[in-house]
């Protein structure tokens, strides 16, 4: 795609009107300035448009909006990162320049609030969205899920984009360049294509719904994740999400405070603090306090839970506060609530809008142990110093197996996987160990590898014999968390 010309101090271009000194009988008008926004769409597209330099944040969502023919708008937002490469929200009411003090204008569309009733939505349109968007989440690890899971909104997915199956056009892996799920195995595609056979006669719009209807009962389902610390110093996650706000340690979840269960909302410098009312059998109010990375990271947290707060569970939003003198910030939610898009939505008086649904971005690579993904036929493998030749590792998962154990108030998690490895017959065993403990380390990270044995060599089959020397190896790891 070709690229507009514009400044690269700030991305601003300008429009020129004929010189003063050029003879014309029409009035010399001012300069207008503009910039380029850049703007990355949930099925992978980009969008570029030009908006005025003094140009709130309301306008360029509107013009996002419009070329989306999104009318249910209120549910997503535009994103952008800072200098430190945090996401923010680009906020409506404020000038876009006061925002993004410098580079270019590039953004994100993404889905802001999470409705806990993707149902009550009332165009296709807005669900096909919601729906890339938490395909991404899940993707990514944003969202967890269980193999079972995994399978059920894989098919969904694949009933949407693909249609009914077709035993002539869905042959052999027909989703294996699809993505489903962060750690995908070939055990995930052949369940999810045993499902997509069952779905015939389903429409888009139908799998899409189901895809919802089961996404949304995820634990993780519209929580947006901030790093902190609790008063003793130890590293923990605060979830804002529809219903209130909730406390992770080491992925579990150990506290959870409900909207209606806290009285304020602070911070001060980089300490987020929450007023918590007292409960049936206490006297007073308490105050928790948690410790953000920095100040920008407690003011962003303390942007979200207003927001959150105010889509979910005010009728409308709060009016500015009125006076002089006004102590604090002046920060407020100046969208429409969520029983606002609700009322706005039923008025919606359009035949539905016809959509295309793109096709996924197709990986037409080979997986491999060490997390690489060569182009299939390139020839190239992994290289090891001293090893004797390249070789391809291919990759078939057994479902893990967790462990967990619970010994002097500490939770410790064993998982146990077996993965099969077909590499050239030269291979050494300590070279395809390194790989399994790479891969290990690469999708657990916070997780230490205890063990990697081969147990078992079996021999090639007669047609892997007469195309090339292969062996096959069973290697079993196991790790915990740290």
């Amino acid at each position: 795609m070709d690229e507009k010309d514009y400044s690269e101090a700030d991305g601003i271009s300008e429009r020129t009107t004929p010189s003063k000194t050029q003879k014309s009988p029409q009035k010399v008008t001012k300069k207008l300035k503009s910039a380029i926004c850049r703007v990355m769409l949930l099925d992978g597209s980009e969008y570029e448009c030009e908006v005025e330099k003094h140009a709130r944040g309301q306008v360029l969502f509107d013009l996002v909006c419009e070329h989306l023919n999104l009318l249910e708008k209120d549910y997503f937002g535009l994103t952008f990162c800072d200098s430190d490469s945090q996401k923010n929200w680009l906020d409506p009411s404020k000038e876009i320049k006061k925002q993004i003090r410098s580079g270019p204008w590039n953004f994100a569309f993404t889905v802001k609030f999470y409705p806990p009733d993707p149902a009550q939505l009332t165009e296709d349109i807005t669900r096909y969205y919601l729906c890339l968007q938490l395909r991404a989440d899940i993707i990514s690890g944003r969202l967890p899920c269980s193999f079972v899971t995994h399978a059920l909104l894989g098919s969904y997915a694949v009933q949407a984009e693909l249609g009914d199956f077709d035993a002539e056009e869905h042959v052999g892996n027909y989703v294996g360049e699809l993505r489903f799920a962060p750690n995908q195995t070939r055990e995930l595609e052949e369940r999810i294509m045993e499902l997509h056979k069952t779905y015939r006669g389903m429409t888009p719009g139908e799998a899409e719904i189901h895809f919802l209807e089961n996404a949304k009962k995820l634990s993780m389902y519209g929580v947006d994740l901030h790093h902190a610390k609790d008063s003793e110093g130890i590293d923990i996650m605060l979830g804002v999400c529809a219903n209130g706000l909730l406390i992770y340690r080491d992925r579990l979840r150990i506290n959870r405070f409900a909207w209606p269960k806290i009285l304020k909302i602070s911070y001060k410098r980089s300490n987020f603090y929450i007023k918590i009312r007292p409960g049936e059998y206490e006297q007073f109010e308490s105050t928790i306090g948690f410790k953000l990375p920095n100040h920008r990271s407690a003011k962003r947290l303390w942007k979200v839970c207003i927001e959150h707060h105010t889509f979910f569970r005010l009728v409308s939003p709060e009016p500015p506060p009125k006076g002089f003198l006004v102590m604090g910030s002046k920060f407020r939610y100046s969208g429409r609530t969520q029983a606002q898009t609700r009322q706005a939505s039923a008025l919606i008086d359009r035949p539905a809008p016809y959509f295309e649904r793109s096709s996924s971005k197709r990986y037409t690579m080979s997986r491999s142990l060490d997390g690489g993904m060569p182009q299939i036929g390139e020839g190239e493998g992994d290289w090891f110093p001293g090893g004797r030749g390249k070789f391809f590792l291919n990759i078939e998962c057994v479902i893990p197996f967790p462990f967990q154990t619970v010994k002097g108030g500490f939770s410790e998690t064993r998982i146990e996987k077996r993965i099969i490895i077909t590499g050239d017959e030269d291979v050494d065993q300590d070279q395809a160990l390194a790989l399994a403990i790479k891969e290990a380390k690469l999708q657990h990270p916070d997780m230490l590898v205890t063990k990697a044995v081969v147990y078992r060599e079996t021999d090639p089959s007669p047609e892997e014999r007469d195309k090339k020397p292969q062996v096959r190896r069973d290697v079993r790891r196991c790790y915990h968390k740290i």
